[in-house]
């Protein structure tokens, strides 16, 4: 028995006729026949009364139509459902973002899944990336995205590039520090500088620039894995931030904030990546989460 064999019994249950069914179904009679009757075989019973040319269903035949609308209504949907979770419409997305892709997607990223993707249920983590690594190894997220130098190579890991954002100090409109036009790293230090955790690679490059009063254990005097956080803490009072310049980008373009001109200039540059799990299947939505980011990671 297959559903196939299900939906030629309900055609001919409903015209009460083999030639009619055939016709609605794209079939030849004859095929249509050897349908119901291989179906009946496996059955061991007889579902319609041949009564000269009318057909009529047995007591049995009655039954089984009846159980087999639900089945075919079912199997339809099954098929819908597939096709929506194909589509990367419908289905889960459980996404782990580092502290500056949080900043940069979150928002955006749940508006465009809530306006072109409702069906699908998307999922935000945050959180250190070890932590979140140790999730996507556990089949707790299907992708995470970070800062390529802050995940450890590793043979289970795959890490896709996503683009590069560069990054800058800031302070908000009216800070002493925004009226000059040159900064050197000894003025920013006179007040306290807000950053999120920075990879080896950045501190080396900061260090190559400014000199062993940069290295970031030092220099850095307000972490926080949420960037949104820190941007707000620097509005509101004397501290730099030195971060992602695309994240600073709203308050400067609105003037709240200032991109401060430190010299020698900073040339770093945050590689972003998404991280998932070697060999494993990626969910349908996945392509839509991917376009998204490499829309949105980039200055």
């Amino acid at each position: 028995m297959n559903i196939k064999q299900l939906e030629h019994l309900l055609a001919v249950a409903e015209t009460r006729s083999f030639s009619r069914a055939a016709e609605r179904l794209f079939i030849t009679q004859s095929a249509l026949s050897r349908s119901i009757g291989a179906l009946e075989e496996d059955l061991g019973a007889l579902l319609f009364d041949r009564i000269g040319k009318r057909i009529e269903l047995t007591p049995l035949g009655t039954h089984v139509v009846a159980r087999a609308g639900a089945l075919v209504r079912d199997a339809d949907e099954l098929r819908r459902s597939v096709d929506i979770v194909q589509g990367g419409d419908g289905g889960a997305l459980r996404i782990g973002l580092g502290s500056g892709p949080a900043a940069m997607l979150t928002t955006p990223l749940l508006c465009h899944m809530a306006e072109h993707h409702p069906r699908l249920h998307v999922r935000i983590t945050g959180g250190p990336i070890e932590l979140q690594l140790m999730q996507l190894r556990a089949h707790g997220l299907d992708a995470l995205v970070a800062d390529a130098r802050s995940v450890v190579p590793a043979a289970d890991i795959v890490l896709a590039p996503i683009g590069e954002l560069r990054t800058c100090f800031a302070c908000r409109a009216g800070h002493p520090l925004a009226a000059l036009e040159t900064v050197t790293l000894e003025q920013v230090l006179a007040y306290p500088v807000a950053s999120t955790p920075l990879s080896d690679e950045i501190a080396r490059l900061l260090v190559a620039l400014y000199g062993p009063a940069a290295l970031p254990e030092q220099m850095t005097t307000l972490q926080c894995e949420d960037m949104s956080s820190l941007l707000g803490a620097v509005e509101r009072s004397q501290a730099v931030f030195l971060g992602l310049a695309a994240a600073a980008r709203e308050g400067i373009a609105a003037g709240r904030l200032a991109e401060l001109p430190v010299r020698p200039k900073l040339e770093a540059k945050a590689r972003f990546a998404c991280v998932t799990l070697a060999g494993r299947t990626e969910a349908p939505a996945m392509a839509v989460f991917r376009d998204f980011a490499a829309a949105h990671l980039r200055d």
